[in-house]
């Protein structure tokens, strides 16, 4: 085994995608620097976009509102209440797919379908939060304007629109009421807003949302006097949670078969981080490797004529092969040769390295993503008090080597080498509830 684990080591480390050489100082630095650089307004690597919504404030009690959440595969709507006691109370959930998935899609076919998602719940509110889970300025109104679509949406015609006025617009030619007003938010600024409201008797020295699912995303709050690029809130106190659209980070160490594996995304040379972390691409990078690892004599010959005839690959059917390496139900176990010899015996192990080096290259690039945050805010010193991250996502909580690789660097590398702390929570349906605490104008 240990021959296969160089084997897959050497491999990665020949393509430069090797974990070992990452070096998350550097990438805290860098990731810093960027953050920076989109506060004072300046083109970067990184967003850094307003949303004009801080953490504070009563929710109010007993009033619904409607809840809308576009995500990389679903869109979901529900009507949010907050009961008498703060208990968030969700009622007439709905899931459906998220339009342009499926194929392209024209603006007015993206607004049509979203209005016929909520149409069943369009007379209980005249609120909406509506959780945009893509790259959008939000406007001092709450409104947004689209930057682009990722995670492989397709819609025609929609980068620089304002998302409610346009959703508010086809509610009206719909022949329903449109007297309405919207709240437009990023998941992860739902998550955090969530998260804040799940815990209110703990003491945390700040928030921060993190997703990471089939997209990745960070949002933290940040003082008002160092968003230099509004000059007005930059005058005043208070925070703001800021979205950073991590996912979209480019200054990141990539190797040869990362730009492979990207130069067959919609969007090239877009969303680097997100390609190399998040599970909407986790699959396919794994596929990109394997092939090159099998054409490079890896594998037996089975599995490279197996893995040759593999077209997509999903983050699942890696969990999959991790969980039943010996699996018929696996994709990967069966393109390995067969179970009881010596060259199936070699196949799952070096397949095994492989995922595994991917995925601790993954733990440290969210290590170093994390970490910048806090630093960068001079928040989670005191143990007693540290950072809470809200995190959403079926990467983060699922895939069964990423958390444990995760811990690791955040106890070596924030507790140990940086003196910070921050502790992982999970909120129950985080994102519509703190859409819904958004929407309720708090």
């Amino acid at each position: 085994m240990q021959e296969a684990k160089q084997m897959a080591k050497g491999f990665i480390k020949k393509h430069g995608m090797d974990f070992e050489s990452i070096d998350i100082e550097q990438c805290v630095q860098g990731f810093i620097q960027a953050m920076n650089t989109g506060l004072e307004g300046k083109k970067g690597p990184l967003e850094m976009i307003p949303t004009y919504i801080s953490a504070e404030g009563d929710i109010p009690l007993e009033e619904p509102v409607i809840v809308m959440d576009a995500g990389g595969t679903n869109f979901r709507v529900a009507v949010v209440r907050f009961d008498r006691e703060k208990k968030p109370v969700i009622e007439d959930f709905n899931r459906y797919p998220m339009p342009g998935t499926q194929g392209e899609v024209s603006k007015e076919e993206f607004f049509q379908t979203i209005v016929r998602y909520i149409q069943p719940v369009l007379d209980k509110s005249n609120k909406i939060g509506f959780c945009f889970s893509y790259p959008t300025e939000i406007l001092p109104s709450k409104d947004g304007r689209l930057i682009r679509f990722c995670k492989e949406v397709q819609v025609k015609g929609m980068e620089g629109e304002l998302v409610g006025a346009g959703l508010l617009e086809a509610i009206k030619k719909s022949g329903f009421n449109a007297d309405k007003s919207i709240v437009l938010l990023n998941d992860t600024v739902a998550t955090l807003l969530g998260g804040k409201a799940e815990y209110p008797d703990r003491v945390f020295d700040s928030y921060i949302g993190f997703i990471l699912g089939t997209g990745t995303n960070t949002c933290y709050l940040e003082e008002n006097r160092k968003i230099k690029k509004l000059p007005d809130i930059s005058r005043t106190g208070g925070s703001m949670i800021i979205n950073t659209e991590s996912g979209a980070y480019t200054n990141v160490p990539r190797g040869s078969l990362d730009i492979e594996f990207d130069n067959t995304t919609v969007n090239p040379g877009q969303y680097s981080m997100e390609k190399m972390i998040a599970g909407g691409y986790q699959g396919g990078l794994v596929l990109t490797v394997l092939k090159k690892a099998a054409e490079e004599g890896l594998f037996s010959g089975d599995f490279k004529k197996n893995i040759s005839g593999l077209e997509t690959l999903a983050s699942k059917d890696i969990d999959d092969f991790l969980y039943y390496p010996y699996g018929e139900a696996s994709i990967l176990a069966r393109c390995c040769a067969g179970k009881d010899t010596e060259e199936g015996q070699k196949d799952r192990a070096v397949l095994y390295y492989l995922v595994d080096c991917i995925m601790e290259r993954a733990a440290k690039l969210v290590t170093a993503n994390l970490a910048a945050v806090i630093l960068k805010t001079g928040k989670g010193s005191n143990p007693c008090a540290p950072v809470c991250v809200t995190a959403e996502g079926t990467t983060f909580y699922k895939s069964k080597l990423f958390r444990g690789k995760l811990d690791y660097y955040v106890k070596t590398y924030m507790n140990e080498k940086k003196g910070i702390y921050c502790e992982f929570v999970k909120a129950d349906n985080a994102t519509l509830i703190g859409t819904a605490i958004a929407g309720l104008g708090v």
